[in-house]
């Protein structure tokens, strides 16, 4: 009897964390007078020669943020500011085999441990810039795609619950250790016209 009530118990909070934190954000393509100026400056001096540079505005449920996106020697990567335009994050798109092992093999039995079925959309390698580094030393850690002990692993998962599938955005450290999860909405479609 204890072990059912324990289990319940485990149960419901699992489930309880993965129900209160949805990712309510809305992304939207802007002009690049629509970038803010300190953030542009920041990336005329960072980025070097890119392709395929556009800017995005991102509303979150609770804060807005500024995100370019970009393609770099053959890698894609997402560069976010935050509304003052203070580096947030950049991230580059990878792929299965660019994780360790050891990181994916963690980051694997998360996932077959919390969903019965689970497709993965899109992985990203993520560097934060640390409060006493220059922002210029992040963009470059970035850029030669260094795996570092602080660079967390983005995934965004199609995963099986008792709903049916659902979108999830997984945050893990660079050792593949679960560190939170958000439910996601499904793409905005606005921009299609019937």
């Amino acid at each position: 009897m204890k072990y059912k009530l324990v289990l319940l118990i485990l149960a419901f909070f699992s489930l309880h964390m993965v129900i209160g934190q949805n990712k309510m954000e809305r992304e939207y393509r802007i002009k690049k007078s629509q970038f803010p100026k300190t953030s542009l400056d920041i990336l005329k001096t960072e980025l070097g020669k890119v392709k395929k540079l556009r800017f995005y505005k991102e509303r979150d449920s609770n804060k807005i943020s500024y995100e370019a996106k970009f393609k770099k020697d053959r890698l894609w990567y997402s560069v976010e500011f935050s509304e003052t335009g203070d580096l947030e994050d950049i991230e580059i798109t990878i792929k299965q085999v660019d994780l360790p092992n050891d990181s994916w093999q963690e980051v694997n039995s998360y996932l077959q441990e919390n969903f019965t079925q689970f497709r993965i959309k899109k992985m990203q390698q993520q560097y934060l810039p640390l409060k006493k580094q220059p922002t210029s030393k992040t963009f470059k850690q970035a850029f030669q795609n260094l795996m570092l002990p602080d660079i967390n692993y983005e995934i965004i998962v199609s995963g099986k619950t008792e709903k049916g599938f659902e979108d999830f955005e997984i945050l893990f450290d660079a050792k593949g250790n679960f560190k939170t999860v958000r439910k996601s909405l499904p793409p905005n479609y606005d921009h299609i016209l019937y």
